[in-house]
Order: C-alpha cells, then structure tokens, then sequence
C-alpha cells in the first residue's frame, strides 16, 4: 500500500509539467492576440500557414460597361438559296454543317417548262436572223426610195420585237443556269442545276427530293464564319463612353470562367426605344478564336471604357467584416515572429485578383501587410 501511494505522488509532478509542457505548444501552435486590434505570430506559426508578406503596388483597374450579345456574320456573308423559276426537287444531298464552296451544285429542279423557255428562245433566234436580213435590206430600199416608208417600218418593227424577245430569253436561260450559245435543238435539258453564290457552311435546309419549290421557297441557307463577329447591346446610359477600338471582355453562358477578348469596330446610330439599348459590332482579336464559336451563340461580355492604375493589395489580403473592410499592417518583424496591426481601409475598384485602396496615402511607401492569412486571424 506504501508503494502504491509512493508511485502516485511521483506521478503527480510529471502530470502537473507534461501539462505545462501541453499548454505551451499550444500557445505556440496558434496565434496570440494580444489586444482587439493587434497580432503576434511566430515565425514557425508564419511558415507553418503558408502566409506571406506584400506591399501597395500599381495595378490597371478599367471601368467597363455591361453588354450582352450573340456572334453573327455580316449580311454579305450570308445566303439565302432560291431558284429563279419554279420546279421539283430532282437531287438535293446537303445537311446542315456541311461545307461548300462558291460555283459549287447544291441541287437540281426538273420543271417541263424549262423546256419551253429554251424552245421560244430557239425560235426567236431563228426568228431573229431573217428579220434581221429584211430590215437590212428594207433599209437601203428605203434610202433609194424604191420601197413605200410604211415597209420599212413594219420591217423594223417586227426586227426590234424579236429581238428583245429573243435578248430575254436568253437572260431567263443564264438565271436558269444554262449559257444560251449551248442551247440547240438536240440537248434542250428539262432538269437545272443550282449553285452556291458564297462559300460557307450550309445552316438550314428547307426542302426534300420531290417537293416543289417556287421562286419565293428559300431551299438552303448558307454562312461564311470566316468573318464572325460579336453583335452586342448597350445600356444608352454607357453610350457616351463607348468608342471605337476599345477593348471588349465577353465569355460564352455556359463557361464563364474563360474568356475571350474583341474590341470595337463600330458603335450604332439609332437606340431601340424598346429596351432603350444600342447595337456595337465587335470584332475578335484573335482571328483563330473564330473556329470555337458558331453564329447565334449568346456571350455576355464587358466594354473596357477607361482605365487607371492604382495602388492596390490581393483581394486576399482585404478583409470584409459587416461591410467595414481591414488589412494586417506588419509593425514588428524579428527573429522570433511578427507583430501586426489590424487597420480598416476603403476599398475601390477591383479586378484580376487585386482590389485598389482609395486611403493608400495613409501608409508610408514601404508599409508591409499580410496578403496571405488575413481572414484566419482577423475572423477567429
């Protein structure tokens, strides 16, 4: 029983310091806070947290305008594919995306009054060379008096008819895509052919082998994207600061952590009265950009209106407690650790990662400041 009671208060002591012992590496593992406004941190605390110190530096914050938009191609660079003269679809192989070129078929009619036009225009040329050979001839006897004026007349009368007829017809016949000297009696053709006025990618097709198509059915829809660009809404409010060649930050809806960038190419004359907003055309910076976005893709994007440096720290560095905002100012630095110094500051405009402070004066040029663990301290 002695030995027992001896065992136990030697044991008394070695619990009483390895508590000691406890508590010191717990003051020594965490932050002192030595009033409301004031931290002392260890060295090993400082290193163990990852913090880091910083100083007030020059950073370019702009002043944008909010926009939003879709990608488009400019009306030159759009097609709308009809025929010129009625038929059924005879062949007809697209779908959309496919690509084509200018000059290229992109499908055949067949209608029989293909072969009328080029039966009247036959005869009219036939027509045409007699006529011709008489109003010559009615001509000079006209001169010599030898043949009555009202001859004459009738002679040029009928020559001048045909031949508008016939210099008709063979317009029809080149819309129809035929060359009017290779029409003869032998190849009179009842099917044409339709070829595409741009290069570009078909976007729409609004036909099938066997429909009949008139000159007022748009069959194919066609869109060159080398030349898309951003067709974006202002607020009327924003109209007065934006200009030409500014630079335009926009993003697609569904990634809006990346983002691409476009200036302005023109700013609109006439503000819809509607939504009280106005058109800007923006072209991309980077041409190779183009072959990631399609026409009708909807972006919101941000004009860059004006821009100014200012002294700024790390967003992280700023602390936001109840709308007041606070920095750490380093006011000791030793071997031993680091005191610091919670100060409010005013906030100004942010961005990149950096938020500018308006009271920058108030702290000498070589002010240092934790841009690094801030919140940790400031909130526990």
């Amino acid at each position: 029983m002695k030995n027992r009671i001896k065992t136990f208060l030697f044991l008394i002591p070695v619990m009483m310091i390895a508590a000691c012992n406890s508590g010191k590496e717990k003051e020594e593992t965490e932050p002192k806070e030595i009033d409301r406004n004031r931290f002392e941190i260890t060295s090993t605390q400082f290193e163990s947290s990852g913090m880091e110190l910083g100083e007030l530096r020059q950073q370019n914050f702009h002043t944008t305008a909010s926009a939003n938009g879709v990608f488009e191609v400019p009306p030159q660079y759009k097609a709308s594919v009809h025929p010129y003269y009625g038929g059924y679809v005879k062949r007809l192989d697209l779908l959309p995306g496919q690509k084509v070129n200018r000059g290229q078929v992109l499908f055949a009619l067949e209608n029989p009054e293909y072969i009328q036009i080029q039966q009247d225009y036959l005869e009219a040329k036939g027509q045409l060379k007699y006529l011709k050979s008489d109003y010559e001839r009615q001509q000079n006897l006209a001169k010599d008096n030898i043949a009555s004026q009202k001859s004459f007349l009738k002679a040029e009368s009928d020559f001048k008819v045909v031949s508008a007829r016939y210099h008709s017809l063979g317009k029809k016949l080149r819309l129809m895509g035929m060359e009017p000297d290779s029409v003869a009696e032998e190849n009179l053709r009842s099917i044409i052919t339709i070829l595409s006025p741009i290069s570009g990618f078909i976007t729409r097709v609004n036909a099938n082998i066997g429909s009949y198509v008139d000159p007022s059915n748009v069959v194919v829809e066609i869109n060159d994207p080398e030349h898309l660009h951003l067709e974006i809404r202002i607020f009327e409010r924003d109209l007065p600061k934006v200009k030409q060649g500014q630079e335009i930050i926009f993003r697609l809806q569904d990634n809006p952590e990346v983002s691409y960038e476009a200036e302005v190419y023109l700013v609109g004359k006439s503000i819809d009265t509607e939504n009280r907003t106005i058109e800007v055309h923006g072209h991309l910076k980077n041409e190779q950009d183009k072959d990631l976005f399609n026409p009708g893709m909807y972006v919101e994007a941000e004009i860059q209106t004006s821009s100014e440096y200012l002294l700024s720290l790390p967003e992280e560095a700023v602390v936001n407690i109840e709308d007041l905002y606070y920095v750490l100012v380093l006011q000791e630095d030793n071997p031993d650790g680091f005191i610091f110094r919670k100060t409010e500051v005013t906030p100004g405009p942010s961005g990149k990662g950096y938020i500018s402070i308006v009271n920058a004066k108030d702290f000498p040029e070589d002010t240092r400041f934790l841009t690094r663990g801030a919140f940790n301290l400031i909130t526990e």
